[in-house]
């Protein structure tokens, strides 16, 4: 399974690492997942999603009650 979320597309960024003589070499910032479950359409689903999907689903859930 690739490292992005299925929610909201966010995937892996990369960039430069940099030394203390800025010597650059490629590095990776992966994406903060996480396995949630989530009900969808009446079923129990086991999703990897971002920390910040979780947060604005529980956000959502909360504003909806």
């Amino acid at each position: 399974m690739s490292r992005f979320c299925p929610l909201t597309g966010k995937g892996p960024m990369s960039g430069n690492a940099r030394s203390h003589s800025l010597r650059a070499t490629r590095r990776r910032w992966n994406v903060n997942l996480q396995p949630v479950k989530v009900e969808i359409d009446g079923r129990v689903v086991t999703l990897k999603l971002s920390a910040r999907a979780i947060k604005t689903l529980r956000k959502a859930e909360k504003n909806a009650q």
